[in-house]
Order: structure tokens, then sequence, then C-alpha cells
């Protein structure tokens, strides 16, 4: 199966971890070889439920058995779809009310920033340094980190970027701006919250100069950060709300969200303004209606905050500079990135699933499922003390 793996299927790096999978449940993740890991990643964020979560399942069994794909997104009247969108609204502030549903975060941001060029008949868009929204070229093109980018130019034109939490470089907002998009929490640079009201004062600013908020919950929401969305711990609500991951429960899902008013210049002209064939998949909405329900329903969210307290108190090491993050989204920085690889190769050894950060190579990531025991966090924060404990540094 491996030598299948490299001949057959695209890779994205020179050296994939290569793990042959067998099953997955709650935690756990199994191999081929009857090895058993304790996942502390939950597929990058995208299974806040855990793997193979009864109700998720459930949902997606009853589904198969009614219907799956039967028409083009926005044409015909799906429950799943309907009812997650239903659920969405109830639980988002005014004015967020109409979500409009795709494949992926990436296809998310995409239908984001049409909607705001489309919207308010500028051009010009706003991103952070350090971002990360995707790779779709809209999605790069919001990037500044140039060796990434340089082959696939030219890109989206007229992208401008300033640095998180820096409140000098909100004049840089203006009256030709048609968004500033921003992940709530940095994600890729290394989970950065925004300190200082920074966010409410982009929303003034964009108020003040009529430009659209585009927030990027893709690895914040769906319960993370001890809130539905990460927003709700920072007084900001954005115009337009991108989302994906986790909201699917595991299954491949994105979704972005506006007033009516403003997903009404996505309807007519042109008509057709942003289109999808699979976006809505009945059986892709049911896990997530699932998904959303159950985090809703329960006391997850809370638990995550005290999960959170669990997770810094037993990480304490002297190879641990800090943890960043809210929630069950942290990152754990350490002194090198040398010894970020040996912390993740050797925890996987012992039975650990951890991941590095896309831009901070000092960072190690740790999001595992919402549904992760007490037990479970502190025996997976006693593998990476004893691994960090015989780290060899050079």
């Amino acid at each position: 199966m491996k030598d299948d793996f490299f001949k057959y299927q695209a890779q994205t790096t020179p050296h994939p971890l290569a793990m042959e999978i067998s099953h997955a449940k709650g935690s756990y993740i199994y191999d081929t070889n009857n090895k058993v890991y304790l996942d502390f990643v939950a597929g990058v964020s995208a299974c806040p439920l855990g793997h193979s979560h009864p109700r998720v399942v459930s949902a997606i069994k009853t589904q198969i058995d009614k219907y799956l794909h039967v028409m083009v997104y926005g044409e015909y009247i799906q429950k799943p779809a309907v009812d997650l969108c239903e659920l969405l609204a109830k639980n988002l502030p005014f004015p967020l009310e109409k979500t409009y549903l795709v494949n992926s975060g990436t296809e998310a941001i995409e239908g984001a920033l049409k909607l705001a060029r489309r919207a308010t008949g500028r051009s010009e868009i706003i991103a952070a340094h350090s971002a990360y929204h995707g790779n779709t070229m809209g999605s790069l093109s919001l990037m500044d980190f140039e060796e990434r980018k340089a082959p696939f130019r030219p890109l989206l034109p007229e992208i401008s970027h300033i640095t998180f939490n820096n409140e000098a470089h909100l004049k840089h907002i203006t009256t030709k701006t048609a968004c500033v998009i921003l992940e709530t929490i940095q994600g890729g640079a290394g989970f950065i919250e925004p300190k200082n009201d920074y966010l409410q004062k982009v929303r003034e600013r964009c108020n003040d100069v009529g430009a659209l908020l585009i927030l990027d919950e893709i690895q914040p929401g769906i319960g993370r950060t001890g809130k539905l969305f990460g927003f709700e711990n920072y007084n900001c609500i954005p115009d337009i709300l991108v989302t994906g991951k986790g909201l699917g429960g595991g299954l491949p899902i994105g979704a972005f969200t506006a007033s009516t008013k403003l997903m009404e210049t996505l309807q007519d002209n042109p008509k057709l303004g942003h289109i999808t064939t699979f976006g809505g998949n009945p059986v892709i909405a049911s896990a997530a209606l699932a998904t959303l329900q159950e985090i809703t329903e329960s006391d997850l969210m809370s638990q995550t905050l005290e999960k959170e307290k669990l997770i810094r108190s037993h990480l304490k090491h002297p190879l641990i500079n800090e943890i960043r993050g809210k929630g069950l989204m942290l990152a754990a920085i350490l002194p090198s990135a040398e010894i970020v690889n040996q912390l993740i190769l050797k925890s996987q050894d012992n039975g650990l699933i951890l991941f590095w950060l896309l831009f901070e190579p000092k960072a190690i990531r740790i999001t595992p499922p919402l549904t992760i025991s007490n037990e479970e966090i502190i025996k997976g924060c006693g593998i990476i003390v004893e691994v960090l404990n015989n780290i060899q540094i050079r």
C-alpha cells in the first residue's frame, strides 16, 4: 500500500508521514500494524467530535438511505442544508443570517472575496502579514510569503498587507478598500490572539470608511475557543463570516455567512454570481448539522476552557517557552524547529499524534477533539514531557 501511495497519489511534501490507517474512533487512530495513536490534532481541527462520533455517523447513514446529490446548489430544497443554515443563523448575532454552503474553507474564502468586491464596487483587499486562508488562487494571493506565491504568479491584484495587532496600520484601510480579511486567531503564524481590542478597532475603522470585514473562522470556529465562533470572545461582529474544517464533523465543507442584503448581491446582475455543484451536499450537510447540534446542545464548549487549563498545567517543561492560543486551539512554542521535528516524530513513535504549523517552525499544534477526556489529555501531555526529557539538543 505504501508503494502505491507514493506511485499513484500526488504528494504535498517530499516526506509525508505515510501512516497507513486502519480505523479511527473517538480520540484514537489505529494503523494497519494494530498500533494505537492518541490524536492531539483532530485532522487539523476538522474533527471537533473526534473520530466516528455516533451522532454524526448516524446522521450520515440516515441521509444515505434517502438520497445523495440531486442538483447543483441552490435550486432544490434539501432539508439537511436548510436546517444547517437555520441552526447557524440561530447561533449567530444579527445580521449574520444567510449562509452559502460550499465544499471547503478556501472555496468559502473565494466566495467571501467575490461578495465583498461585488457589494462595495471596490477592488482593494487588505490581509494580514503571516496570514493563511487557503491555497486556491484568490486565497493564495492573500499570503505575503513570496516563496510560496512566486511559482504561481500572476495572482489576484490589489492585495496589500497590515500587521496583525498593529493599530498604526489601520490607517491603510481607506475608502478604496473593499474588505479587510483576518483570521480571528492567526493560525499558521503561531496561534496569535488579537490584543487590546484589536478586532473591535478594525471593525470601527471598516465602518468609518465603508469597507467590509471578513473574519476567517476556519480554524477557531465550531466551539474550539470556548465559544461557537472565536470572534465572540473579542467583541467584534464581521460583515462576512467564513468557516470550514470542524463544521463538517470530519467531512469536507466550507461556508460563508452574511446579512441577507449582502448575500442578495450574488443573486442577480449577474445571475449565478457564485455557483457550486456539490455545496450543500445532503450527506455532508447532515454530518455538519449533527456536529453543530451536538456542540450547541452539550457542555463541550465550556469544557474546552477547562481542558485548556488542564493542558497548560501539565505541559510544563524547560523546552516549552510558551503556549499560545485559546481553548483547544493551542500551540506550544519550543526553542528551535529541530526540537519541534524531533518532538513530533518521536511522539508519533510513542503513540501520540502532534503536527506542525504552516509558518511558525518553532510551534507544535495541539488541537485535539473537543470530546477528548481529561485522562487522555493527561496521558498525551505526559508523552510530550517524556519525549522532551529525552530530546537530543545539538
